[in-house]
């Protein structure tokens, strides 16, 4: 520790004439960092300075000063716990810098060393907590153990460390040492001379002192008369003092007069600035308030002064102006003429407005649809360009003047109301006119028209019905509706969106109004209670949007308030005529609601509710042919044949296919496809069951063959797994029939054969059963007789007589069947043979007839028929 010590003061604090008081290893607390030394540093010259640096050692082993903090800047120490052991603790500056030393001795003689120079150079000691009492007392009170450390490294302010001599010591040493050469070798000799050369310059400082004692008395009356003199200068030095300190007084008063007086000038030179400013902002030009008053709003010049003279009411009634200033009488009779002047101006544009809103209500627009031209919505726009040049005097009634601005409104709503009302009508009529006029009724009118649909057979294009049964619909006419309804759709767009942008540029509805008071204007007075009321808190950006948007849709539904309406009775007439327009109907409106530009637009909210209602009509459609499926009994006739469901399903599929084709409802479609077959496959073996006269294996074959016939030419993918399961049915119900009405034609044979299975199954050898009397060759040939090939062939042609009966001619099943049956007796004659050659070997016995005969039958059978 001391050669630590001694290296640390030579190379870190010698240079910079400090001295080490004492030091401490010590490593970052909860960190694995290289040691440093944390050292208190004392200044060897004046003014005496304490410090405590961090001292790091280099790459090559030297030491160097990393950072230092003064004694007065230590806030407080604290040392973590009054263990001994301890080895942390946390010395507060700036911020926390916590420690832990390598060695707890080093700890404590590093603090009590702290604590003393806190105590002698600070006037405020900082905080030492959790450290032993004695080390932060007076009386350290140390353990034994410790004093002889701490009095190597703590006492180092009481012991001065070694000094060298000086260049001017050194050499008197040297000088010293020459003269007396001989104390090299005897020092007592050495000693002796020097004894006898100190006391003869003992004697000659007492002589001195003895011969200047009458100097030393002269000099002493000369201070005398010194501090005589010095007396009276501090005495007339006072009276000075005193006559500077009544001057200072006086010109000090002079200085906060002068200060006030500037006070004041300035300020008469900023009230005098801001009546100026009042005045010139409040001034209104004669020209603008004569257009005030008697505004010319019909001619183009009158309206560009009318405009003119507006902003500037506008400008002077907001002007930037100190609430205070607001309550002057010259400014609040100022504030009285413009409420009067905007009180006549709003009038003035009030009435003109409300006149030429309720005159351009009568506006027969652009076109006009007419049997000889194109069916057109009217547009408004020359109605929209001469309105636009009051915009700005609109905009000027909605800042100043909320009620007039509000009537206006409602007029212009009521007027343009009743105008779209006519022209919407009357486009509708003309659409159902183009259609039916196309579809063949020439030279009609609307009373034709009306004619057409109350003559046209209301019944509905059912599955479960019968064709016979459904109402005559015209391919091309469909197409014709849907090709006007989609011209009806697009021609609304344009002109419900011409109007709504021409609404929010016209009545400002893109801006929300600050205030719902009639005026807000910097000129008016606002109370305590209404600023409560009305926080200057900027709405968020989403809800403003939300408001706008609900003030032009409000504005929209008083304007276009028939258009669902219109939109539904139209609807309504064609879904009464043909129940499969909703289905036209449905895509192009969701086409349209997909496609909006503005999906929170008035006309797209209106087209979605249209659109929901639409979509209601579409499954009340799809579930009453659902329902049609579940009700449909078959035919009464003596052959059921194709159910009336699966054979209208081609035409229905293929016709919603057609409309379906690469639209967004597609998975609507799918979802009503699964459904529809589904209820197909409950409803064809409860109807194959009920049919009194064709046997409910036909009736199954007959409808899943020609079902799984028609989903494979359709190839609707999400049909596909009914397709596999109608070819399923369809093979069950065919082997079903083949079962039941082939039967057994050799039944004794099979019967015959049936025992000699039971009697191998008894334990009979096969080879032995020709020896039962019952099973016989003899009784084999007898039965074998009965079978000759001509009965066999006579046979087969009753049992086609049958099928044919069973089976209709559309499916073409007949001779599917006869060759299954075929299938089926060649089986049961290789089953005969396959036992006769078994266990009658060698007995040359076989059946009358062979393979190729029972081929020779099935197939002149089927050519005589």
């Amino acid at each position: 520790m001391a050669a630590i010590r001694h290296t640390l003061q030579r190379e870190v604090f010698e240079t910079d004439y400090e001295r080490l008081l004492a030091f401490v290893q010590v490593t970052k607390a909860l960190k694995k960092k290289k040691p440093s030394f944390l050292c208190i540093v004392v200044s060897k010259e004046s003014p005496i300075t304490v410090k405590i640096y961090q001292v790091k050692k280099t790459e090559k082993s030297n030491f160097k000063k990393k950072r230092n903090w003064p004694i007065t800047m230590i806030q407080s120490v604290d040392g973590k716990s009054t263990s001994y052991d301890n080895t942390e603790f946390d010395l507060y500056f700036d911020k926390v810098y916590k420690w832990s030393a390598i060695n707890a001795q080093e700890r404590q003689s590093f603090i009590i060393v702290l604590w003393k120079q806190c105590c002698h150079y600070l006037k405020e000691k900082p905080e030492f907590k959790n450290f032993p009492p004695e080390w932060v007392a007076g009386d350290l009170g140390m353990p034994v153990e410790n004093q002889t450390n701490l009095n190597e490294q703590v006492d180092p302010g009481e012991v001065e460390d070694y000094q060298a001599l000086t260049e001017k010591e050194e050499q008197d040493l040297i000088q010293l040492m020459e003269d007396c050469g001989f104390t090299v070798s005897n020092a007592e000799a050495f000693m002796e001379t020097l004894a006898k050369d100190l006391s003869i310059l003992d004697g000659e400082n007492i002589q001195s002192v003895l011969a200047s004692e009458q100097r030393v008395s002269s000099l002493m009356g000369h201070l005398d008369v010194a501090i005589a003199e010095v007396e009276r200068v501090e005495n007339q030095l006072n009276a000075y003092d005193e006559i500077i300190c009544h001057v200072r007084n006086t010109m000090e008063k002079m200085e906060e007069k002068n200060r006030l007086i500037e006070v004041a000038n300035k300020n008469n030179q900023k009230l005098l600035t801001e009546l100026e400013k009042v005045i010139l902002e409040l001034e209104l030009d004669s020209k603008h308030q004569v257009a005030l008053v008697d505004a010319d709003l019909t001619t183009a010049q009158g309206l560009k002064e009318a405009i003119n003279a507006g902003k500037a009411l506008q400008a002077v009634m907001n002007a930037e102006i100190h609430p205070a200033l607001i309550q002057l009488s010259a400014v609040q009779e100022q504030k009285k003429r413009f409420d009067k002047w905007k009180s006549k101006f709003s009038q003035i544009i009030s009435r003109h407005l409300n006149n030429l809103f309720i005159h351009l209500g009568n506006d027969p627009g652009e076109q006009t649809g007419t049997l000889g031209r194109e069916l057109n919505l009217p547009k408004h726009s020359s109605l929209h360009k001469e309105l636009n040049n009051y915009t700005e005097l609109m905009h000027w009634i909605k800042a100043m003047d909320r009620k007039a601005y509000h009537a206006l409104t409602k007029v212009y709503t009521s007027a343009l109301g009743k105008l779209y009302d006519r022209d919407i009508k009357y486009f509708l009529e003309e659409a159902k006119r183009n259609i039916s006029l196309q579809a063949g009724v020439m030279g009609g009118s609307r009373e034709d028209v009306s004619n057409k649909s109350k003559s046209q057979n209301s019944t509905s294009a059912l599955l479960g019905i019968e064709r016979e049964q459904w109402s005559e619909s015209d391919p091309g006419e469909r197409a014709r509706f849907n090709q006007i309804f989609e011209k009806v759709l697009s021609q609304l767009e344009p002109v419900c969106l011409s109007e709504q942008q021409f609404c929010i540029n016209f009545f400002q509805l893109d801006i929300l109004s600050p205030t719902t008071r009639n005026t807000q204007t910097t000129l008016d007075t606002v109370s305590r209670d209404l600023k409560l009321e009305e926080p200057s808190v900027p709405l968020p950006n989403h809800r403003v949007e939300r408001q706008m948007n609900e003030e032009v849709r409000k504005m929209m539904a008083d304007i276009f308030g028939c258009i669902e309406q219109e939109l539904m009775t139209f609807i309504s007439y064609y879904e009464k005529i043909d129940n499969i327009y909703c289905l036209y109907i449905l895509v192009r409106l969701t086409q349209h609601v997909m496609s909006a530009q503005d999906a929170g637009s008035f006309l797209s909210k209106s087209f979605g509710s249209v659109l929901v209602q639409v979509k209601r009509n579409y499954d009340k459609f799809m579930q009453t042919q659902l329902q049609s499926i579940l009700d449909c009994r078959g035919s009464r006739k003596s052959k059921c044949g194709i159910i009336p469901f699966v054979s209208n399903f081609e035409v229905f599929a293929k016709t919603t296919e057609h409309i379906f084709k690469d639209t967004a409802r597609r998975a609507d479609l799918d979802k009503w496809y699964v459904r529809l077959v589904g209820a197909m496959f409950e409803s064809i073996p409860v109807i194959a069951s009920d049919h009194l006269k064709t046997p409910a294996e036909v009736v199954k074959m007959e409808n899943f063959h020609h079902l799984y016939a028609l989903l494979s030419q359709l190839k609707i993918s999400v049909l596909d797994n009914q397709r596999k399961e109608a070819k399923v049915k369809y093979n069950e119900a065919l082997r079903a029939y083949v079962t039941r009405y082939f039967g057994r034609p050799l039944e004794k044979l099979n019967l015959f054969f049936d025992g000699v299975q039971a009697k191998v199954g008894q334990g009979v050898k096969e080879s032995e059963i020709s020896y039962q009397m019952a099973f016989s060759k003899q009784e084999l040939r007898k039965v074998i007789k009965e079978y000759p090939a001509k009965e066999v062939k006579r046979g087969l042609d009753h049992l086609y007589r049958k099928v044919e009966k069973h089976l209709c001619e559309e499916e073409n099943l007949l001779q599917v069947v006869w060759r299954a049956m075929q299938e089926e007796f060649i089986q049961q004659y290789k089953y005969i043979e396959d036992l006769i050659q078994r266990c009658y070997p060698g007995a040359m016995i076989a059946l009358e007839f062979s393979i190729e005969d029972i081929l020779s039958f099935f197939s002149e059978i089927a050519r005589s028929h």
